[in-house]
């Protein structure tokens, strides 16, 4: 019977046997190499269509809450020409902390009962309120809690028995969703001034 050496010795000294085995060594090699970039690849492509279709469902459900956002901001036109107080109390957040600037240069409204008062009073003042909106803009944070919007309006209605409009009247507010749904937190319009820079 031969000892390890002995048949280590027999195994080299016959190069076909020699090249035989490194041949098999080389084989095997490539055999889980293969393997190994078979699993990788299926690896790689699970993740792939993972996160694909994550991120699909992610624009998604963006574009369902930029809808609903759409939705609230043509409520909120319709609740203004229709003097819908009821309505505007479900458009805006009943929080003390929210805030309204409007057209004149002191109107600055914080807080959901002082927001309410002005709204009212301005209802008993005008009438026939006919309102447009173009050139919308909403962008929801990363989160979707938290979105912010600008559009423009036209803003036509009665007061004092003679029309009246405003035209570009700019739009400007953040929403939040509270308790799922969204509520207005902050609104500003403005009237756009041409102050001579660059004419």
């Amino acid at each position: 019977m031969l000892n390890f050496t002995a048949k280590h010795k027999v195994l080299t000294n016959r190069p076909d046997l020699r090249c035989s085995s490194i041949a098999q060594n080389i084989e095997n090699r490539q055999k889980k190499l293969t393997t190994m970039k078979t699993i990788l690849s299926a690896i790689l492509l699970s993740t792939l269509i993972l996160v694909s279709s994550c991120e699909q469902q992610k624009a998604k459900k963006c574009e369902e809450e930029k809808e609903a956002i759409e939705n609230l901001l043509e409520n909120y036109i319709l609740a203004n020409e229709n003097q819908d107080l009821e309505l505007i109390e479900e458009i805006w957040a009943s929080d003390d902390d929210i805030v309204l600037y409007g057209t004149d240069s002191d109107e600055r409204i914080v807080g959901w009962a002082n927001i309410r008062s002005g709204i009212k009073e301005q209802f008993g003042f005008i009438s026939d309120t006919y309102i447009s909106a173009s050139n919308q803009f909403i962008k929801l944070n990363c989160t979707g809690n938290t979105a912010w919007f600008a559009e423009t309006l036209n803003y036509n209605y009665i007061y004092k028995g003679t029309a009246h409009k405003y035209e570009g009247l700019r739009f400007t507010g953040v929403v939040e969703k509270i308790d799922g749904s969204w509520r207005l937190v902050q609104a500003h319009l403005s009237l756009p001034a041409s102050v001579g820079i660059g004419d």
